[in-house]
């Protein structure tokens, strides 16, 4: 096709003025017909699924204070699999997460400030979490808060490419829970550590799941060095945002002495709080 016109163009060209004359139309006419079949050809390639862009441990990059990070993918391609880190919202709300890998005694007081400030969260469970501590994860329910799924032995999911191992880590928490709190467990599921795959998210999705990750976090799971409250602060007063996503570990003593505090310091900056559901 593109042979023949070029021809066309050639035959005209070398003919007289009226030949010269078709020639022209001919090359407006091809130049028009090129970049209509890029554009048609873009429109097409933007309607195709689009690859989430970076697999392995989930990152973040913040860049602007107040304004959500950069992720190493973005709502758009993460949607794909039911997946979110944050909220495309200019409201000022946030999504309070816990990752329950043990207890060493600070759930309790996170569960107090939360019922104080009437807030609900996610709490995503471990196997031996939910078996060591079947009051805490009943007084979780009653109280109003949401049990997700962080599959039963914390594994590096992104090495698991088979359905019937993904499925395993997540179903045995969902039975373990059922047998616990005779209740269905929540279809939200957080990959341990953040690492993943695409492959992963596409078998959480056909598990029924929802996968959250988060749009703010700090350095707070090692149990034998807690920041102290002001590097806390530093971090999770300048960065929240809105529709953030927040995660946080049970198993911090900093998070269990200041969360009284810092849910009032947000509630001041004029903050509210949501359930994961309403993302979706």
């Amino acid at each position: 096709m593109i042979q023949k016109m070029i021809q066309k163009i050639k035959r005209y060209c070398l003919g007289g003025k009226r030949d010269m004359a078709k020639g022209s139309a001919v090359i407006l006419l091809f130049i028009a017909a090129f970049f209509a079949g890029r554009f048609a050809a873009q429109v097409t390639k933007e309607q195709e699924a689009v690859p989430v862009s970076s697999e392995g441990s989930w990152g973040l990059s913040f860049q602007e204070e107040g304004k959500p990070p950069v992720a190493n993918a973005t709502r758009e391609e993460l949607a794909q699999y039911d997946a979110w880190y944050s909220q495309d919202t200019q409201e000022k709300i946030v999504y309070l997460t816990f990752d329950c890998g043990y207890e060493n005694g600070n759930t309790p007081a996170i569960l107090a400030a939360l019922k104080k400030h009437q807030v609900p969260a996610t709490f995503f469970v471990v196997g031996n979490f939910v078996a060591d501590n079947p009051g805490l994860v009943k007084q979780m329910l009653e109280e109003g808060h949401t049990v997700g799924n962080h599959t039963f032995h914390h594994p590096d999911m992104s090495k698991i490419s088979d359905m019937s191992s993904f499925q395993k880590e997540i179903g045995d928490v969902e039975q373990l829970f059922k047998e616990t709190t005779g209740q269905e467990m929540s279809k939200y599921y957080r990959p341990p550590q953040g690492k993943y795959s695409e492959n992963n998210l596409k078998m959480a999705q056909q598990l029924g799941y929802q996968t959250f990750f988060w749009s703010l976090a700090y350095v707070d799971w090692y149990e034998n060095q807690q920041p102290t409250k002001e590097e806390a602060f530093s971090k999770l007063l300048t960065r929240i945002h809105p529709g953030a996503i927040v995660l946080l570990h049970n198993t911090s003593a900093t998070n269990g002495a200041i969360l009284d505090e810092l849910l009032t310091k947000w509630e001041e900056m004029g903050y509210r709080f949501g359930r994961l559901g309403d993302l979706g």
